[in-house]
């Protein structure tokens, strides 16, 4: 099993038929992953050949699913277009919509998830690397070649210790890796993504990812003390960062102790879950719960 994406996922490329879209509907192809069409209206009704295979260019999401049955869409339009790509998604009853575009208004983030939440769509994202089932299905931009199937669940905001994490503990392997993705408003949380690991039967151990920036950790802290019995190793990013201000896209300005790395890490320990100092380091610690260690 896996969380939100499987092998019998059909997907669909919103802006499929640009520069990004094409190189990675490439790369999800070579994967495995069935992408079923793309949606671009002023090129539906032709067809992209990637690699000897031939995908369908359609003129909405709903022409799309109609079409071919697919359940998952992945977002590559540009960040004007976004709002109006993943509303439209929404509007075609679409199960999943992985928006993988940045720079995003938080306006407009702020409408379409609400919106995707009331028609009963989820989103990973917005600013996301996508999500990754190891063997069955890579929906979005993380490398495919770098960790195998196996029983251990990632939530991560961050792309590249996302990849990071999945490398070090490749041996290992991986049930479901999930970016959800590090803007101030996301459609899919970590408490989201501990709560469909918590309740898959092929997790075994959860890893989870955070910056600093927000109080999303130690939201996701209270969820672990009170709701997850499976075992949960944490990394904080930005125990070296200067006070007050925000790096990278942890998602908001640190004030007070609230959103400090230390506050995250001393919330996350309180609630049992062990934290590494380092990825690598984090990576020990896994190892060292699954082999029964302390």
């Amino acid at each position: 099993m896996a969380i939100h994406l499987t092998k019998e996922s059909k997907i669909l490329v919103q802006g499929m038929t640009g520069g990004e879209g094409m190189k990675h509907t490439r790369r999800m192809l070579a994967a495995g992953t069935n992408v079923v069409g793309g949606v671009n209206p002023r090129k539906a009704g032709r067809t992209v050949d990637f690699d000897e295979r031939a995908v369908p260019v359609f003129g909405s999401v709903a022409e799309g699913m109609d079409a071919t049955g697919a359940d998952v869409t992945v977002v590559f339009v540009p960040p004007a277009f976004a709002r109006y790509a993943v509303v439209e998604a929404a509007d075609a009853g679409i199960g999943l919509a992985v928006v993988i575009t940045e720079g995003i208004p938080v306006h407009d983030s702020v409408a379409f998830t609400d919106h995707a939440r009331r028609k009963g769509t989820r989103v990973i994202g917005p600013n996301c690397p996508g999500l990754i089932t190891p063997g069955q299905s890579n929906a979005g931009i993380i490398p495919a070649d770098i960790t195998k199937p196996g029983r251990i669940g990632l939530v991560s905001k961050s792309g590249t210790l996302t990849y990071q994490l999945m490398y070090e503990l490749r041996d290992i392997g991986f049930s479901t890796c999930v970016g959800i993705g590090g803007d101030p408003v996301v459609g899919t949380t970590h408490i989201d993504c501990l709560a469909a690991f918590q309740d898959d039967p092929d997790t075994d151990l959860i890893v989870l990812i955070g910056e600093i920036g927000g109080d999303a950790e130690e939201r996701a802290a209270a969820y672990v003390r009170d709701h997850v019995t499976k075992p949960v190793v944490g990394y904080i990013a930005g125990f070296t960062a200067p006070e007050g201000r925000t790096m990278g896209h942890a998602g908001a300005i640190v004030s007070g102790s609230s959103g400090t790395a230390r506050a995250k890490q001393e919330a996350l320990e309180a609630a049992g879950v062990r934290v590494g100092a380092t990825p690598t380091e984090t990576a020990r610690q896994v190892l060292a719960v699954l082999n029964g260690e302390g």
